[in-house]
């Protein structure tokens, strides 16, 4: 069996599970083998700079969406130099599946206890797997764990002590303040407490007692280990920028030109791609995912893209000053640290 299944305080029970939580695939299973090198496309990519007349209409309606903003400079602007600052984007995806156990109950009712036979090794025991590169999560019980035990929390009397009132089934009266009477001047009689200062809990309706939540008031408990198996997708990305100073986090939620995808159980890193920082981001993620998850879980499948992100650098001149602004991305966003005309409240904040 397993070294997990023996616990690693050495403890067990009947079942032959101990107390552990993450369980490592056996040696057994070994890594899927990439075949073959990945071949990216050897052209060279560029993308080139967008027209005068794209800038101008992007940077108008940007410009149009901020109440504060003049529209002078993008009427009276003059360009002076669009330059193209392409950037790739690489993409790691790393489809994993981890398995770990706990002990779980769930209140008897009378439910079928399957408690003989020896546990199958977590790592045995199938399941539906979803998607690729789906995050999902599935608990099931381990097959010949279970078995009907008395409820510690109540001592299978079904009812536990009240903890707003100690048992006594009387709380503080919350219309008087536990004096026993109200109107200062005239000291009348609490009409809610009748000047006793008490009144009946309201949270055990003044038995002093409450419904076991662990055992739904059964005085029994249906125990077993639970299996816990865990689809995760885990991505890496790494942003080839040539020092542009363009803030690459805005390039998160920007679609770019798919240029290479490769999927396969294991991929190789990118070695052909014509800009070497590419292959070095593939080099560097694929080893690292593989270090990272080989030894615990289990690697199902990968995938690695290339993207060419569209990135223009726009000069123009506005009143014998030269200002800056950038269009990105398919969608062709706009972004500029030092718009010329902003309203006073803008330039505050």
């Amino acid at each position: 069996m397993d070294k997990a299944l023996s616990g690693q305080d050495g403890a067990s029970d009947h079942t032959g599970y101990g107390t552990y939580a993450a369980v490592i695939p056996p040696a057994d299973f070994g890594l899927p083998q990439p075949e073959a090198s990945s071949r990216a496309p050897e052209t060279h990519f560029n993308i080139p700079a967008i027209s005068e007349e794209l800038a101008q209409e992007a940077f108008t309606e940007y410009v149009s969406s901020k109440c504060c903003y003049s529209s002078k400079p993008v009427k009276e602007m003059v360009f002076t130099d669009l330059q193209s600052l392409n950037t790739y984007r690489y993409r790691l995806e790393t489809f994993t599946e981890s398995r770990r156990t706990e002990r779980d109950s769930e209140p008897y009712y009378g439910q079928q206890v399957d408690g003989s036979g020896i546990p199958p090794e977590p790592w045995s025991i199938p399941v539906c797997m979803p998607s690729f590169f789906q995050d999902s999560e599935i608990t099931i019980p381990v097959p010949h764990t279970s078995s009907v035990q008395d409820c510690s929390s109540c001592s299978t009397l079904g009812r536990t002590m009240c903890l707003s009132c100690g048992r006594t089934g009387r709380i503080l009266c919350g219309f008087c303040g536990g004096m026993g009477w109200t109107n200062y001047g005239q000291r009348q009689f609490c009409g809610v407490c009748g000047g006793t200062g008490r009144q009946s809990c309201l949270a055990c309706g003044g038995m002093g007692t409450i419904r076991c939540v662990k055992c739904n008031s059964h005085g029994k408990l249906h125990c077993f280990i639970s299996l816990k198996v865990t689809w995760k997708n885990n991505i890496h990305v790494s942003v080839i920028d040539k020092g542009s100073g363009f803030p690459l986090e805005l390039l998160n939620q920007i679609t770019g030109e798919q240029l290479f995808t490769d999927v396969a159980p294991m991929v190789y890193p990118v070695v052909s791609f014509p800009d070497s920082s590419v292959n070095a981001a593939s080099e560097s993620a694929v080893r690292k995912h593989q270090a990272q998850f080989s030894n615990i879980c289990r690697i199902l499948q990968q995938r690695q893209t290339i993207e060419l992100i569209p990135i223009t650098q726009v000069d123009y001149v506005w009143k014998g000053k030269t200002h800056t602004f950038y269009v990105y991305g398919k969608e062709h966003k706009v972004f500029t640290k030092d718009y010329p005309a902003k309203c006073c409240c803008c330039s505050i904040l």
